[in-house]
């Protein structure tokens, strides 16, 4: 046989859209909720073991992952097919090795602090057919959960379409994580104001520059740089936080009296749940993508869980109306195997 075909990150990039990964990952979700939940009634099939974490050095600031899953049973429609191949089951076999470096932003140039790559095996018979490159996918999958948080969590309580209910988000940290959310909120929502902070203002000055001057969002918000997480977070219905911070950047009494709140907390920190304030946690109902690995990794987690995103989606459950909602997003393998193959089904459908 042949090797495995070597897809780069600007082959990639060709086919990355909101659309494919969004659909990629809501449908991750949906796999895993089903399985934690046991639901014959739903086809899905899912292994997800626990990631394995390799310290590279004496710090936990360089760390190498490794992330296999299998997904079977599931659909995909915005890869590029079309007709009844839209609409047919497939199963993924894949394994994510990331490598996190926080001293990455500090080199000059910076590089980034996430890199990924994806192998991709024959479901059939496990031989290695693909091998990816995985860095812009870790990125746009873990904006893409909090989409599809957002959607469900915070638009799924209101009866108004997406299109028609426009929403102030804030931004917390304004590095690759905070700036690939702040383009998928403006890209996947009616977003009237975008709140910006980071702890180095001029880097949320940057972002808000690079924002200003991009053509290709679906909305083009007021945009305003803050002087603290705290002013940021004031006025906003959805609120991205991703930082390494190891303390709270804003806590419950920083959120004023609004009603029906969303909080994504996507930070990396040697604390996973580090950056939000316990009083948040305890205000809110609290969701994750997977409470196998919740279990897992959040440890001392000071709450807890309502459910999984996916339970959501499936109608298992659903938040009340005026509560405060928080997603804790941890990423999961079965989540980068659904956007690496709708990327390998996307690319293979061009070059057809």
């Amino acid at each position: 046989m042949s090797g495995p075909i070597y897809y780069g990150a600007e082959l990639v990039r060709r086919v990355l859209t909101w659309q494919l990964v969004n659909e990629a990952v809501e449908e991750a979700l949906k796999a895993v909720a089903a399985q934690s939940r046991n639901a014959p009634q739903l086809p899905y099939v899912v292994s997800q073991p626990m990631r394995s974490v390799t310290i590279a050095g004496t710090e936990r600031s360089q760390l190498l992952f490794t992330m296999p899953a299998y997904v079977g049973n599931y659909r995909l429609s915005a890869a590029g097919a079309s007709g009844d191949a839209g609409n047919a089951t497939r199963s993924t076999l894949a394994c994510k090795l990331v490598t996190s470096f926080r001293s990455n932003q500090e080199l000059q140039p910076p590089l980034p602090s996430i890199a990924a790559n994806i192998l991709l095996f024959n479901a059939g018979t496990g031989e290695l057919d693909a091998i990816m490159s995985g860095t812009d996918i870790t990125t746009w999958r873990t904006a893409a959960a909090s989409v599809v948080a957002t959607k469900y969590l915070y638009f799924g309580r209101f009866n108004a379409a997406i299109s028609e209910l426009p929403i102030k988000v804030a931004i917390i940290g304004c590095g690759t994580q905070g700036e690939i959310h702040a383009v998928a909120m403006c890209a996947n929502f009616k977003v009237e104001q975008l709140l910006l902070y980071n702890r180095t203002a001029t880097r949320a000055q940057q972002l808000a520059d690079k924002l200003c001057n991009m053509t290709n969002l679906q909305h083009t918000p007021e945009i305003v740089v803050c002087n603290s997480a705290r002013e940021a977070v004031r006025d906003a219905n959805v609120i991205c936080v991703a930082t390494f911070s190891r303390e709270p950047l804003f806590n419950a009494c920083d959120l004023g009296s609004k009603r029906g709140l969303h909080i994504n907390a996507v930070g990396a920190g040697e604390v996973a749940f580090g950056e939000v304030a316990t009083d948040v946690y305890q205000q809110s109902e609290v969701f994750v993508d997977s409470l196998a690995n919740a279990e897992h990794e959040l440890n001392g987690f000071p709450v807890s869980i309502a459910g999984e995103v996916g339970g959501v989606i499936n109608k298992d459950y659903k938040p009340e109306p005026t509560s405060m909602t928080l997603f804790q997003s941890m990423g999961m393998a079965s989540e980068d195997a659904c956007v690496a193959e709708a990327v390998r089904s996307a690319l293979l459908t061009i070059d057809s």
